[in-house]
């Protein structure tokens, strides 16, 4: 299992949040191996007076945040990272001090969906990867 979500100033995130949304899943079902039906990210548009960034970013500025089941290995969390970084920027010409990302996991047993939990369900995808 794995959300995306998305922050960024209303004004510059909404214009390219399909291509954006696009690029990341592209990369979610090269490094992570998902299925091309799954996608789940969630767009939080904030003010530019809402939005602190560092002093090296634009408004322009992103965070991704992926809310993960623990399980994959640093090397495809790793290309995960990378693979963004070379495509987001790339499509969207953003440059990567307007980009972080992070990766948080945890357990599976903490995660409930489709009526149980994340360590009795079968899944149709490997999170070991």
């Amino acid at each position: 299992m794995s959300q995306v979500k998305i922050y960024g100033v209303r004004e510059h995130l909404l214009p390219i949040r399909e291509v954006l949304s696009s690029s990341i899943h592209a990369c979610v079902v090269e490094a992570l191996q998902f299925p091309e039906n799954k996608r789940a990210h969630r767009f939080f548009y904030l003010d530019k007076e809402d939005f602190f960034r560092p002093a090296t970013a634009s408004d322009r500025y992103i965070i991704l945040e992926f809310l993960m089941i623990e399980g994959r290995t640093v090397d495809t969390k790793k290309k995960l990272i990378h693979l963004l970084y070379e495509r987001v920027c790339t499509q969207l010409n953003l440059p990567v001090t307007d980009l972080e990302i992070c990766i948080l996991e945890s357990p599976a047993h903490n995660w409930g969906f489709r009526g149980m939990t994340g360590d009795e369900i079968t899944l149709n995808y490997k999170v070991n990867v």
